[in-house]
């Protein structure tokens, strides 16, 4: 096929001009491979005047994103503009009822409106591609829908949101407090415009949920999961964990059990000498069990023009070569609406308290522990001013529902001061 794949880019940030750059230093390797010319078509952003680095003088130009989809000279609309509502959401749904397969990096817009979406491209006979949304440059979407497509999936883990990563790691690597790594990871533009998307486990949410549904085969039910950001996490949280031998991170973690599907991203301990307890830094990575192949483990950079724009580039690829698949690995009217389920498998607990410095305190928690079947495996002190001692305890196995009975009963107390603080010890 000598027909030249047209592309049309909406939004020219960091990853739009990745992909500008990709197709304009590689083309003949490009065309080698896939068997065709790929090449851009149009480009659209905000701002015609800003100097972006590359030279986009031979694309048309749209200052409309949805007048770029509709466009006769765009096979493939490229959306990298973000957010789930307005211009992202207008483009791709005009480039689909305009029967042009799209690829994206955008997570939010897939969780949020990925069912009605896909039944869309399906009714239309066009494609959604995605690689570029979960995990930056690893290929996991590829590795569910293709590699591992003989398998059935039990459980799909990992650290999915590199800014966290980065957040925690450096609080340990540098001893700084949360505020102070937080304001550096600013500084370096490394948070969205709205932080919480990141430090508050909603970015790597939606990962989650797009990866449950291809893995499960279920709908999307993103709202349905259990999310807890890093922000209470402490530079004290990080110290006692390394001194327990484990590292903490901001963990998904997604399984499908008798009850429904398990999804929760939660800051977890998981042993510093495990793959994930060693990953450093703004890197991604992403565990996959299989009935078959067993347990896989995907590490990579997570963000960054590179990588994502790599992925794009693998989605405009496999269009130019002809290879299609439903948008969720199987047709979107045979996806199950699944019951969602909160984690009942029983773990290992990590549970900070700030205790009042009086007699019969410990005495207090240690009955309030045991009342919800909850059994101490180690307990540390570490220090006290005049009125408070912090304490530690790690528990045997037990699960959330005990665990949360147990906070609303040291609340009764009047010895906690503060909230606890209460991390899952997660087996890898």
């Amino acid at each position: 096929m000598t027909t030249p794949l047209r592309l049309g880019i909406a939004g020219l940030g960091t990853v739009g001009i990745g992909v500008v750059k990709i197709v304009q230093s590689h083309g003949e390797l490009l065309s080698n491979r896939a068997g065709r010319p790929v090449q851009i078509s149009a480009v659209s952003a905000r701002s015609r005047d800003k100097d972006r680095g590359v030279d986009l003088s031979s694309y048309a130009w749209e200052d409309d994103a949805v007048a770029l989809a509709k466009r006769d000279d765009v096979d493939v609309l490229v959306e990298l503009i973000g957010g789930t509502e307005g211009p992202a959401f207008d483009a791709v749904t005009a480039a689909l009822n305009e029967g042009k397969d799209v690829v994206t990096a955008n997570k939010a817009l897939l969780a949020v409106h990925g069912q009605p979406l896909a039944e869309l491209a399906e009714a239309k006979g066009c494609a959604i591609r995605f690689e570029a949304a979960v995990a930056g440059g690893i290929p996991v979407i590829k590795a569910l829908t293709e590699g591992l497509a003989g398998n059935a999936i039990n459980r799909v883990m990992g650290v999915m949101n590199g800014t966290c990563n980065y957040i925690l790691t450096r609080m340990q690597s540098a001893g700084l407090s949360y505020d102070e790594v937080f304001q550096e990871a600013s500084d370096l533009g490394y948070l969205e415009a709205d932080p919480n998307l990141d430090v508050g486990g909603i970015d790597a949410g939606h990962k989650l949920a797009l990866l449950a549904s291809i893995a499960f085969g279920t709908q999307l039910k993103f709202d349905k999961m259990e999310l807890e950001g890093i922000q209470r996490v402490t530079i004290e949280d990080i110290n006692h964990a390394a001194d327990l031998g484990f590292r903490i991170k901001l963990l998904g973690v997604a399984q499908m059990t008798g009850r429904g599907l398990e999804q929760r991203m939660s800051p977890c301990l998981v042993p510093t000498n495990s793959p994930l307890g060693q990953l450093e830094n703004a890197t991604n990575m992403v565990v996959l069990e299989g009935d078959a192949v067993g347990q896989i483990v995907l590490r990579g950079a997570g963000a960054g023009e590179g990588p994502t724009a790599s992925a794009v580039m693998g989605d405009v690829m496999d269009l130019a070569r002809g290879s299609r698949l439903p948008v969720f690995g199987q047709p979107v009217d045979m996806l199950v609406d699944a019951p969602s389920a909160r984690v009942a498998a029983p773990a290992p607990y990590y549970l900070r308290l700030n205790l009042t410095d009086k007699p019969g305190a410990m005495a207090k928690v240690a009955s309030v522990l045991g009342d919800a079947g909850i059994s101490i495996d180690r307990m540390r002190q570490y220090g006290h001013d005049d009125s408070t001692a912090p304490v530690l305890f790690v528990t045997h196995k037990t699960t959330r529902d005990a665990l949360d009975h147990a906070i609303s009963g040291l609340d009764a107390t009047g010895v906690v001061e503060d909230a606890p603080v209460a991390l899952r010890i997660e087996a890898f």
